[in-house]
């Protein structure tokens, strides 16, 4: 039987799940990195779901997505430093958000560094200390039972960590509903560089979303409009990178009449950017603008 998320231990593992309502204080990167994977290889689908997952969900009730009720909703109490470490990229920080977005994880910003690293729960708690290998583990110290009541005045004042990267299913379910599935998917397959690809990447997620549309043909105030369900930016942001494809000779627009109203406007891929495969997309994109 899986005993869920755990945390690499230098005696074999511990669960998360053993704890009664837990509580993870001042993790280090190492430390917060190695829960989130823990979380990962427990619920791949609410975590880091692939093309078959998200299609799979959004054709049955995209907003009937939650954790499973075995997987323990586990409290992060870290210093900004932490988190902004663990979420440098785009896939990593897509998987936190995954997490958050189901209630899995819930991210609190902790104001000053502690004297210890502690999980704790209801019933009982300690220390994680991290062991002196080549691999990366934690010894268990202590068994306090009060231990978690000693932090519950720091947990109510702490601020929620916000996040500035959306879950994968968020930019799925965004890109398939306002546009169409097609386009949904080479979204997220032009996101998945991994950890490489940052928030200010030469050619990051903004870019490549709206790239994506553009070799579909897609109406530019629905691409902009998909963008911003999808949490990459405010529809101003993606006037900008419109813009600088124009100038690169990288995208056009036509207008197409209707028959009440003013003709809407339809983003077209153009030169460089029309041309090569989906996985040639960003180097083409990034020395067409000369980055």
């Amino acid at each position: 039987m899986s005993l869920g998320p755990s945390i690499p231990t230098a005696e074999g593992s511990l669960s998360i799940g053993s704890f009664a309502d837990p509580l993870l204080v001042d993790p280090d990167p190492a430390l917060l990195s190695a829960v989130v994977e823990a979380y990962r290889e427990t619920a791949p689908d609410l975590v880091d779901p692939d093309l078959r997952a998200l299609r799979v969900v959004a054709d049955r009730d995209p907003d009937a997505v939650s954790a499973p009720a075995d997987l323990p909703t586990l409290t992060v109490l870290a210093t900004p430093t932490a988190f902004e470490s663990v979420t440098n990229g785009f896939r990593d920080a897509a998987r936190l958000a995954g997490l958050t977005a189901a209630e899995a994880v819930e991210p609190l910003a902790l104001a000053e560094p502690q004297p210890n690293v502690i999980l704790a729960g209801d019933a009982t708690g300690c220390v994680l200390v991290e062991a002196a290998s080549d691999a990366v583990r934690w010894y268990r110290v202590g068994d306090d039972p009060r231990l978690r009541d000693r932090y519950a005045a720091v947990v109510t004042n702490a601020d929620p960590y916000r996040l500035r990267t959306p879950s994968r299913r968020r930019v799925y379910d965004a890109f398939r509903e306002r546009s169409s599935g097609a386009v949904a998917g080479d979204v997220i397959r032009l996101l998945d560089p991994g950890p490489a690809l940052s928030a200010d990447h030469p050619v990051g997620p903004r870019t490549r979303a709206y790239a994506v549309g553009a070799r579909h043909g897609v109406h530019d105030r629905t691409l902009r409009r998909a963008c911003e369900d999808a949490g990459l930016g405010s529809p101003s942001t993606f006037t900008r990178i419109k813009r600088r494809l124009i100038d690169a000779g990288l995208v056009e627009t036509e207008r197409v009449p209707r028959p009440v109203g003013r003709p809407r406007e339809r983003v077209v891929a153009t030169g460089r950017l029309q041309r090569p495969p989906l996985e040639g997309v960003a180097d083409a994109i990034r020395e067409s603008l000369g980055e």
